[in-house]
């Protein structure tokens, strides 16, 4: 019955997004405050039915239901609790009720969060906000209900793709439903402003908190993504370029030129017509990578379906919300005139070439992506896109990149002179030529991987040190750093998020350029040495987990005679899916990881090990960390709130006359 009530919930939570989509629209077109202010309560009880709904599957996973085919297809009753309840979300259909679930807790934060809008601009946000949920309900609801039930339970199920079983995968895809599902609002917003016909530094103001927080649960998502690809796979990489890695990483990439772009608009009403389009595409990449994950059309190890026609079904849906909202953008072009005049040499020209080298940075990625199915399509030719190609396409703009954002983060409004700022970074370029020269000097017949690393990442986190130490002005050292610990959280965030970006480029170039690998068969108590390591597998036993037999090897690493750690890789065997999967071991440290990968038996007798020392491979994530900290600083500012932005609006005069 609890399962039959969540099924009607959310059949009762796509009526009301119906009614959330159509009466604020008409209201706020009509002006007739009573209509418009439906909006809210609808927004609230969209959040309340999609939540029950949500709860009833999660019961259903929770007590191995196996009426109901979801649970049949991705549960057992011998997993353990926490991939009890990530299995809810570790499925085409329960991830798709997660994506609803997220879709109206955003909505009813913009409808709880945004008393302060114009009540117009509010109920076209909501609205357009509810017409997302409603393709989405209809979505769930002929193509992939998660609450059909089963004619004849079995005993037991089928358990879940043991590769999800994992703490990382439990917590990655809602931290990456969030930032995807997040960038809808700064969708709405844009959209709202279309319709409206106005486009002015207020709105500007109003996007950035949305865009920022969407962009920061991006980055936590992707970084548990790819610390997971490192340890769960055993193949010792952090990044594949897979499809569906592309997928979270394309509106990352959008974001961030969004939220560069943004402040343009905000401090100086320029770059309005490419704002805009810029919030449209960051959502509709999102649903491209919906479509990539759940269609079929390529091929990718963590894909959710490879269903055409429900492929079909998010296409319909990309098509009508990216081309009708292109469609708009076009009608609308001459409603966004920007109003701020800038010199080539300005902070707003800087923005500028940082939102062309991220946007063109996508798009290569972009076209990498689907190049395969374009080639199988026209040419018919089967063809693989791999890493090769997006090092080398991709790495340049990130390196140009890094050389600008020092200069551009320094740079006054308006009008700027190159020499002057040029002279303020004076120190951070010496540092940088030195530390990146010395570990030249130091590394012996390896590339300039590392040491090009190193220079850009000091550059990057040096010049944002020192864009503080200038925002505290003259005067004695004591009054200066309280005024820099006084500055406001966006100041301190920009800092900080920079200086993460630099800490995560020297961990990727230094893991890759100064890693170490071994590839061998090991016998029980015959030591071997990588990279000054003596590495000793002094035994191998069979292990049975709760849902698993294994096959574990004791392995001592020593360092002359100091025993560093005993680590103990696996290769697990899961007998109700009929997978293995590889539990790679790994010491952790500051500096450097040892992991450790043990394989198949040989005929020969011993064991295949693969062996790595990676330095500096923590870095990366650590990088990641510092990145969405400075986000959360950068939400913190008072001023960013969009209370703050509505008041600037109401005390200014409006920048379009509305165009109905």
């Amino acid at each position: 019955m609890f399962i039959e009530l969540g099924h009607f919930a959310l059949i009762l939570a796509a009526v009301v997004a119906v009614v959330q989509t159509v009466v604020p629209m008409v209201g706020a077109h009509k002006r007739w405050p009573g209509w418009m202010a439906v909006g809210e309560p609808a927004a609230t009880a969209q959040l309340l039915l999609v939540a029950f709904s949500f709860a009833a599957l999660t019961y259903a996973f929770v007590t191995s239901d196996f009426s109901l085919q979801l649970v049949v297809a991705n549960s057992h009753t011998d997993k353990p609790m926490l991939y009890k309840i990530s299995g809810v979300w570790g499925n085409h259909e329960g991830s798709l009720l997660l994506w609803v679930l997220i879709l109206a807790l955003f909505g009813v934060c913009a409808a709880w969060f945004g008393g302060n809008l114009r009540p117009d601009f509010r109920a076209r946000v909501l609205s357009v906000q509810a017409s997302v949920s409603v393709a989405f309900y209809a979505f769930i609801l002929f193509t992939s209900n998660p609450f059909l039930r089963m004619e004849l339970p079995p005993m037991n199920g089928q358990d879940l793709n043991p590769l999800l079983q994992d703490p990382g995968l439990a917590f990655h895809p809602p931290f990456l439903y969030l930032g995807y599902v997040g960038l809808s609002v700064s969708f709405s917003f844009a959209v709202a402003a279309l319709i409206e016909g106005r486009v002015d530094a207020a709105w500007g103001r109003w996007v950035r908190p949305w865009t920022l927080a969407a962009w920061v649960f991006l980055t936590i998502g992707i970084a548990l993504g790819s610390w997971w690809a490192y340890y769960e796979l055993g193949w010792g990489g952090f990044w594949f370029w897979d499809p569906v890695e592309n997928a979270s990483f394309m509106p990352w990439l959008i974001a961030a030129a969004l939220l560069h772009s943004a402040i343009v608009v905000e401090k100086r009403e320029s770059l309005k017509s490419w704002t805009i389009l810029l919030a449209i595409l960051a959502f509709g990449f999102s649903l491209i990578g919906t479509f990539i994950v759940r269609s079929g059309v390529l091929t990718s190890v963590h894909a959710f379906a490879n269903d055409p026609e429900r492929g079909v079904f998010i296409l319909l849906i990309l098509a009508v919300f990216l081309g009708g909202a292109l469609t708009l953008y076009a009608a609308r072009a001459g409603v966004m005139e920007a109003r701020g005049v800038f010199g080539m040499v300005s902070r707003e020209s800087a923005l500028v070439l940082n939102n062309i080298l991220l946007a063109v940075a996508c798009f290569v990625v972009f076209v990498g992506t689907v190049w395969p199915l374009v080639a199988e399509m026209l040419w018919d030719r089967k063809l693989s896109v791999g890493a090769p190609f997006f090092n080398a396409a991709f790495t340049p703009f990130i390196v140009v990149l890094a050389l600008v954002l020092p200069l551009g983060a320094m740079m006054p409004w308006k009008r700027a002179k190159l020499r002057r700022t040029a002279r303020s970074l004076l120190p951070a370029a010496l540092l940088a030529v030195a530390l990146g020269a010395l570990a030249w000097a130091m590394q012996s017949g390896r590339s300039a991987l590392a040491p090009i690393g190193l220079a850009l990442a000091v550059w990057i986190m040096a010049g944002s040190a020192l864009d503080l130490w200038t925002r505290g002005g003259r005067g004695p050292i004591g009054s200066r750093l309280r005024r820099i610990l006084r500055l406001p959280g966006s100041d301190w965030g920009k800092a900080v998020a920079h200086g993460g970006l630099g800490i995560t480029i020297f961990g990727i170039c230094a893991m890759l350029a100064w890693q170490t690998e071994d590839i061998r068969v090991a016998q029980i108590d015959t030591p071997f040495e990588v990279a000054g390591y003596e590495i000793t597998m002094t035994d191998v036993s069979r292990v049975t987990g709760p849902n698993y037999f294994s096959t574990m090897a004791e392995m001592e690493v020593r360092r002359g005679d100091k025993l560093v750690a005993t680590l103990y890789p696996e290769k697990r065997t899961y007998p109700v899916a009929r997978m293995p999967t590889t539990e790679a071991a790994i010491d952790n440290g500051l500096f450097r990881d040892i992991y450790l990968v043990i394989g198949d038996p040989q005929d020969q007798g011993g064991w295949a090990v693969r062996s790595y020392v990676k330095p500096f491979a923590n870095w990366i994530w650590l990088g990641f960390i510092v990145m969405a900290v400075g986000g959360f600083m950068s939400l913190s500012d008072r001023r960013y709130r969009v209370a703050a932005g509505a008041r600037k609006q109401r005390v200014s005069a409006p920048a379009q006359v509305p165009a109905e």
